[in-house]
């Protein structure tokens, strides 16, 4: 049995703390808020799970050091957009155990996947990224999941998936870091578009073609960035798509919904209540596909529904008056 540090007390945190602690693992959860500390430490409960009862074996504190002191994992669950900041604050008591990258995203500023961010802030860092369809809601209460983790080192492989592997939670192993970080981010832009096209109340016909089309700019954009295609069509790309595009406890969905039945993003955000990844991936695929002149209608309509005032119903003419084309 492990002891595993979780930098992140958020719903995909405390999920994989359930579900680890029940295998007989020792949980040390990372938060930056006393409230969620004491509700996990006094009561078993996590504010974003609230019909979940947390195991014994999970703790959670407010000091890095610990949580990491003494650990043999370290699994990274924070929002994208803290992960420089956060890894500053922890990577001083890091010694040699890996460090698994649980969350999805790009960084917006230099528009780098998570592990060259925490590449740069640890350069001799051993990282691994754990990535698939997943909802917190689902893996706290034991239904079957399967995940893919990526690493270029064998020895995360395979003890990863031997630290995490039972019958509900199976896990795949891939060498396609770059592929599996691309398809947890992307697919949470057109998520996003699924959530619009839902608030507008549009059918299964345009759901079904969101999806697919989607799919294929986040394929190529993704093997532009090194990526591999089958990876794009696997668990982490085409898988993560599906669940996040169709399920209710998708919050990139549910953001998009609020959209695309008129709210403003701030209106969006303070409903959703939690971090919104596709608002910030959206910025960094529409600068990345202007940097490798990748063609991503989708991802240039949606962008400018955020951020140049497009009302949706004319985002959608415009998809579907574009040139004609072959397939």
């Amino acid at each position: 049995m492990k002891t595993i540090a979780i930098i992140g007390s958020g719903s995909w945190g405390v999920a994989l703390a359930i579900h680890l602690a029940k295998l007989g693992h020792k949980i040390k959860i990372w938060s930056f808020a006393k409230e969620e500390a004491d509700l996990i430490n006094n009561e078993r409960k996590c504010k974003f799970l609230p019909n979940v009862t947390i195991p014994e074996g999970v703790e959670c504190f407010m000091d890095y050091k610990e949580v990491v002191d003494g650990s043999d994992i370290i699994l990274h669950v924070t929002p994208s957009k803290f992960t420089r900041n956060t890894v500053k604050e922890y990577k001083k008591y890091v010694t040699n155990q890996p460090i698994i990258i649980c969350s999805k995203g790009f960084e917006k500023e230099s528009l780098l996947p998570l592990d060259e961010v925490i590449r740069e802030e640890m350069p001799n860092a051993r990282i691994g990224v754990l990535s698939g369809p997943s909802h917190a809601e689902e893996v706290s209460i034991g239904i079957p999941t399967l995940m893919v983790i990526a690493s270029k080192d064998d020895d995360i492989l395979f003890g990863i998936q031997n630290t995490f592997m039972s019958p509900e939670f199976r896990i795949y192993t891939s060498y396609d870091v770059r592929g599996v970080e691309i398809g947890g981010a992307f697919k949470n832009i057109i998520a996003f578009c699924a959530g619009v096209a839902a608030g507008m109340k549009l059918g299964d016909n345009s759901f079904a073609a969101l999806i697919t089309r989607g799919l294929g700019e986040i394929t190529r954009l993704g093997t532009a960035l090194g990526g591999e295609k089958d990876t794009l069509y696997g668990l982490s790309g085409l898988g993560d798509l599906i669940v996040t595009c169709l399920s209710e406890h998708s919050r990139n969905r549910k953001a998009g919904k609020l959209i695309g039945e008129g709210k403003t993003i701030e209106e969006a955000r303070k409903e959703v209540g939690m971090v919104i990844e596709s608002i910030d991936n959206i910025e960094a695929a529409y600068e990345l596909s202007k940097m490798h002149n990748i063609e991503m209608p989708i991802v240039n309509a949606v962008y400018d529904i955020l951020y140049n005032n497009l009302n949706p119903r004319e985002a959608v003419n415009m998809l579907m008056t574009r040139d004609k084309k072959f397939e």
